[in-house]
């Protein structure tokens, strides 16, 4: 049995919603964030999905977030790079932060956009070919939130809020430091740690040394610490869906199963050419939950728990899962709720 010592309890939520009905689930989210903060939880992480029906704008969303909570981290998982402009998404982002008094988190990816092509001239102002998307653009946007000023001693902007020396507004002090990768691949491991980033484990990753996704994902979390200079050690976040039965009825514990078991086929081997392979989901009573959870060899090298929500349960049933992860499981693993 592994000996886990989980301090930092989040969730990740989905934000999706039904055809026609956008602002009844966004409403749902961000009282699901409420809803978190009250159980004690640690951080509220959103998806960041484009031309689906979930949320497009974890910038928007979560400025909505500072307003409805206090005290819980929040979180934005992952923001594809490839969709954005690295000035606009720091001024953006700077301004949520202030609004949250320094409780953004930030994940970020690599990339080409997956939909550029079907989007063409909707969006795209270059040849696709001549556009970085590597991690260069990841590091455009850290460079636009360091608290530099731009241009020489000489120069200014004249505006009629007065003569001032040109940088990114607002600054957001500590933002820079809360800025996160998710990281799938030992390249993109190492780039993270390498250029002081925080690290988002999923349950998705590049089988490129073996074919158990554990001992995969194992040796991501060394290849980052290797990778860290200056004697810094960056938060490593482990990210699970985990659905407990406790506090389900039995017609809710039923689909819950049928959910787990759709899914199992494309955890037995890797898939595709690049080899992807896929976490198993935690569906089961709490007991079944701790007793997988002791035994994950990846548990006792991270210190916070990232429970992903599925796509699709209603209100209800999120929040009975957040409640039976922290009232049933995350206290056995070292968790104390705020």
């Amino acid at each position: 049995m592994s000996s886990t010592g989980i301090r930092h309890l989040a969730f990740l939520t989905p934000g999706n919603y039904a055809e026609g009905a956008p602002l009844a689930g966004i409403e749902a989210a961000l009282k699901l964030f409420e809803f978190g903060e009250k159980l004690g939880f640690d951080g509220a992480w959103v998806r960041q999905r484009h031309l689906e029906r979930g949320v497009s704008s974890a910038a928007t969303f979560l400025a909505a977030a500072t307003q409805r909570t206090r005290r819980i981290e929040l979180g934005a998982a992952v923001i594809q790079m490839g969709y954005e402009n690295p000035f606009r998404l720091a001024e953006d982002l700077a301004t949520v932060d202030v609004l949250s008094r320094g409780r953004l988190q930030v994940g970020l990816s690599a990339g080409a956009p997956l939909h550029g092509a079907l989007l063409g001239n909707r969006f795209q102002d270059a040849a696709p070919n001549t556009v970085d998307f590597t991690h260069k653009r990841v590091g455009r946007l850290k460079a636009n939130l360091e608290d530099v000023l731009l241009g020489d001693d000489e120069t200014f902007i004249e505006s009629a809020g007065g003569r001032v020396r040109p940088r990114v507004q607002p600054h957001a002090p500590g933002l820079i430091d809360r800025l996160w990768y998710g990281g799938g691949s030992l390249r993109s491991v190492e780039w993270a740690g390498r250029n002081g980033f925080h690290l988002l484990l999923g349950n998705v990753l590049s089988g490129e040394t073996t074919d158990d996704f554990l001992q995969a994902q194992l040796g991501l979390i060394e290849r980052y610490r290797a990778s860290e200079t200056g004697g810094r050690r960056g938060r490593v976040a482990l990210g699970r869906v985990i659905v407990p039965l406790d506090g389900a009825d039995a017609a809710t514990r039923k689909r819950y199963r049928e959910f787990a078991a759709g899914r199992v086929e494309r955890t037995l081997a890797p898939q595709g050419e690049r080899r992807t392979l896929f976490a198993g989901d935690l569906v089961g009573t709490s007991d079944e939950i701790l007793e997988r959870l002791r035994r994950d060899p990846v548990l006792p090298h991270v210190s916070e728990l990232r429970v992903e929500l599925p796509y699709n349960f209603s209100s209800g049933e999120y929040e009975q899962i957040l409640t039976d992860l922290s009232r049933r499981i995350a206290p056995e693993l070292g968790w104390r709720a705020r």
